[in-house]
C-alpha cells in the first residue's frame, strides 16, 4: 500500500478539541466486516456486543506530564523541552525533543519554572530535533521528579488546538491507567468509565492487561510513500503470563478477544507463537501494521477515528479492511462524528 492511498478530507471543525462530557457516551460506530453492515450507536452500549467469557484487552500505560516550558540561558528565549523517556535515575538524564531546535547546542543551560528552580544542561544531541539532558537538581530524587511533573503539562497532541486545562489532567488517562512512561494517551481506552467496566464484568466479559508506553512516534509523519520503508519508533510492551492466560483460554474457547486500541493490537501481535498463540514478553516493539496483513490474536477492536496519513489509520484499516474502513470514514465526516484523540470511537467485528 502506498501513502497517498490513506488520504481523505477531514474539516478542521471535526477534530474534537474536548472529550464528551462522560467518558461512555461518545458516539460509536459499529462495522460488521462479515455482514458489511455499519451501526451508529452510544459507547456504553458496547455492552450489547460481548457474552460471557469474552475479554477485552487494555493498556494500562499511565501518561506522564511530558511537556515543559523553560528558557535558554543568556537569551531567556522560550524553548519548548518535550521529555520522551527517563534514561538513567541516578545522573537525571532524560531523551528529550526541543523545539525550536536549531537554536539548542551541546553545553546550552535551560531553566525552568518561578527562580529558576529546575536547570537543565544539554549533554547530548541524539537526532536532529532529539537531545539528552542533565538535569541539575539540589533535591532528592523524589523531590526533582515531584518538581519535575508540577512544572510539565499534560500532553495533548499538536493538532487539538488549544491551551491545556487542569481537567485534562485526568481526562487525558484511562481509568485503568497504572504504570507510568506514556507521553500520548491510548485513546480507545478513554471511553471506558468504571460503571461501564462494572458492567462488562457483571456480564461475564473477562479483562487482559498489558503494558505499551506510548511514544511520540504514533504521531510522526509517514516521509516515504512505499509503507514498507517506514520505520516505526521503539516503544517498550510488556505483556504479563496472566495476560497470556486469559487470552489463550478465550482463542480456545473460540471466544472474542477485544483489542482496546492500535496500541493493543500491536502489543498482541509483536509475541506471537507459531500456532498463533500469545506469548509473554517484556521488551522492545517497533512493529508497523498496515494492510494486508493477517491477524493472529484479537477477533475485534475498538478504536479512535484517526487522522489522514497516520500510522494508527493504516493500522486500522489493516482490521478492518481498506476499502470498508474508508467506506466508514466517509460517512463518519458526513455524520459529522468527532475525530483523533478526544473523539468518537469504532468498534470492528
Amino acid at each position: 500500500m502506498k501513502l497517498s492511498q490513506f488520504r481523505y478530507t477531514l474539516p478542521d471543525d471535526l477534530i474534537a478539541k474536548y472529550p464528551a462530557d462522560n467518558r461512555d457516551e461518545s458516539r460509536l460506530m459499529v462495522l460488521n466486516r462479515a455482514k458489511r453492515k455499519i451501526e451508529h450507536k452510544i459507547f456504553k452500549e458496547i455492552v450489547d456486543y460481548f457474552q460471557e467469557d469474552d475479554v477485552m484487552v487494555f493498556n494500562n500505560t499511565k501518561v506522564f506530564p511530558a511537556r515543559l516550558y523553560g528558557n535558554k540561558e543568556k537569551t531567556g528565549a522560550e524553548i519548548e523541552v518535550f521529555l520522551l523517556r527517563e534514561l538513567n535515575k541516578e545522573q537525571r538524564l532524560w531523551d528529550v525533543l526541543v523545539d525550536p531546535a536549531r537554536k539548542i547546542r551541546i553545553g546550552n543551560k535551560l531553566y525552568f519554572g518561578e527562580d529558576d528552580i529546575l536547570v537543565a544542561e544539554v549533554i547530548d544531541n541524539t537526532t536532529s530535533r532529539g537531545r539528552t539532558l542533565r538535569f541539575l537538581f539540589d533535591g532528592d530524587y523524589d523531590e526533582f521528579k515531584q518538581t519535575l511533573y508540577r512544572l510539565g503539562e499534560t500532553p495533548l497532541p499538536k493538532f487539538i488546538k488549544r491551551e491545556v486545562q487542569p481537567e485534562d489532567r485526568e481526562r487525558y488517562q484511562t481509568v485503568f491507567a497504572k504504570h507510568e512512561g506514556a507521553v500520548a494517551a491510548p485513546t480507545a481506552g478513554l471511553h471506558f468509565s468504571r460503571e461501564l467496566l462494572k458492567r462488562l464484568e457483571i456480564n461475564g466479559v473477562h479483562f487482559a492487561e498489558i503494558t505499551l508506553h506510548v511514544g511520540l512516534g504514533n504521531f510522526r509523519t509517514v516521509d516515504v510513500e512505499d509503507l514498507t520503508k517506514h520505520k516505526m519508533d521503539s516503544e517498550r510492551i510488556i505483556i504479563p503470563n496472566e495476560a497470556v492466560e486469559t487470552v489463550n483460554n478465550a482463542k480456545d474457547d473460540k471466544k472474542q478477544v477485544c483489542a482496546v486500541g492500535t496500541t493493543v493490537l500491536r502489543t498482541l501481535e509483536s509475541s506471537v507463537s507459531t500456532n498463533g498463540y500469545l506469548k509473554p514478553y517484556d521488551g522492545w516493539t517497533n512493529k508497523f501494521i498496515f494492510p494486508p496483513y493477517e491477524f493472529n490474536v484479537p477477533t475485534c477492536m475498538i478504536s479512535n477515528f484517526h487522522l489522514p496519513y497516520s500510522t494508527l489509520l493504516m493500522t486500522v484499516s489493516a482490521f478492518a479492511g481498506f476499502e470498508f474502513l474508508f467506506e466508514s470514514y466517509k460517512l463518519a465526516v458526513k455524520e459529522k462524528y468527532r475525530f483523533g484523540t478526544y473523539g468518537d470511537a469504532m468498534l470492528i467485528i
